[in-house]
């Protein structure tokens, strides 16, 4: 019988947290930062509802599963919808299985959008397979995976080191600064993301305190196994492009991605990759974790994909099946593929794990919903 333990990520005894790291670096799938100890105490931080599930075997822990308690016995990955990686870190001779842990948990349904499972311990769960992309160093140099860039789309590499020379005359001298601390640039990144989910249509996870909480922290910390990176491309001393996220080692997984608007027309997110891939030996990194989503730009640059899942795994039991006959339906419906449903169900799984509160929720899809509506009328207009 399992002993599932689910604590609070500041109740972790310092001996938990130095196994879970040590399970995380024994295997290549959990080395990215948001799935280690780390992760989840920043989280902690800010949010009252975060949770770890401590398995144990025989008084000694074998796995941890980080998440947020929410009501009615649902759990979502910890950080979401910043959690781009996420699953239960476990020895792989530990034999877990995943409806076992969460019913020892109290939990009925853990829904998951990009699960990494090389144990198996989700493989009773439905699960949909999607592409997270990766510039990956480890096996070559940085010249090669240039090289190999420029090969793959000659003529748009071509087009961009052109635009970065246009902007160098132009603007002021191009310059890449690699662990960035201007407070002042950290926050136009998060304006200009906003201003971008705004006008996309998106949905603006910065809107709720914890999150932009969150990643402050992340960002004035300097020292530890895990903390904020941020990098900054500008022009003579305008800040024109940059990368916030998190460092773990030699591992890079940023969240914010955005580019200041009065200069979209020297395509300064572009000129970015280019440099941050050739710096990233000076960065001391050798993977650039882009994740899932935005296939179209981030394919260019990131020459190795990983598979993720989602989908839902329930708990062993009556409480399981019930839940999963709720998820059954939304499966029926589409809701793992790419379409409409597809698309409504992951912007509904965002709202929820963002906005902890109804109302939040409720003004969130009201948003959405416009959103939809007006960009349906936009294209209609112009067809």
């Amino acid at each position: 019988m399992l002993d599932v333990e689910t604590l609070h990520p500041s109740l972790l005894a310092p001996i938990d947290v130095a196994v879970w790291r040590g399970l995380a670096a024994s295997q290549p799938a959990f080395t990215n930062p948001l799935l280690g100890p780390d992760f989840a105490q920043a989280v902690g931080k800010v949010r009252e509802d975060a949770r770890v599930a401590v398995v144990r075997q025989d008084g000694e822990a074998v796995g941890f599963l980080a998440y947020h308690r929410r009501p009615g016995g649902l759990a979502r990955p910890i950080g979401s919808p910043l959690s781009d990686y996420h699953g239960l870190v476990s020895r792989p001779e530990a034999g877990l299985k995943i409806g076992d842990v969460l019913r020892a948990a109290d939990v009925r349904l853990f829904r998951y959008t990009g699960l990494l499972d090389p144990n198996g311990v989700f493989a009773a769960a439905p699960t949909a397979e999607r592409a997270a992309y990766v510039i990956d160093l480890r096996e070559t140099d940085v010249e090669r995976y240039l090289e190999a860039v420029r090969a793959d789309s000659p003529k748009k590499i071509k087009n961009y080191r052109r635009l970065d020379n246009k902007l160098d005359r132009e603007v002021g001298p191009v310059r890449l600064v690699a662990g960035d601390i201007s407070r002042e640039s950290f926050n136009l990144l998060i304006d200009w993301k906003r201003e971008q989910l705004i006008r996309t249509g998106g949905h603006d996870y910065l809107r709720a305190d914890w999150t932009r909480e969150l990643m402050a922290d992340l960002f004035q910390t300097r020292e530890g196994a895990m903390r904020g990176l941020m990098i900054g491309l500008y022009a003579g001393d305008t800040l024109v492009a940059g990368h916030f996220g998190v460092r773990q080692g030699q591992t890079y997984h940023p969240w914010i991605a955005s580019t200041n608007p009065e200069h979209a027309a020297w395509s300064p997110g572009q000129i970015f990759f280019l440099r941050a891939i050739a710096a990233m030996p000076e960065m001391g990194l050798t993977r650039y974790d882009l994740g899932p989503g935005h296939d179209h730009y981030k394919r260019a640059y990131a020459l190795n994909t990983i598979s993720i899942g989602e989908g839902g795994a329930t708990a062993a039991g009556l409480g399981g099946r019930m839940a999963m006959s709720v998820e059954n339906v939304w499966s029926l419906a589409g809701a793992r593929g790419e379409g409409a449903v597809g698309r409504l169900r992951r912007r509904m799984d965002a709202i929820a794990s963002t906005e902890l509160t109804m109302g939040g929720r409720v003004r969130e899809f009201v948003e959405a919903v416009a959103s939809r509506t007006q960009r349906r009328s936009g294209e209609l207009s112009e067809a």
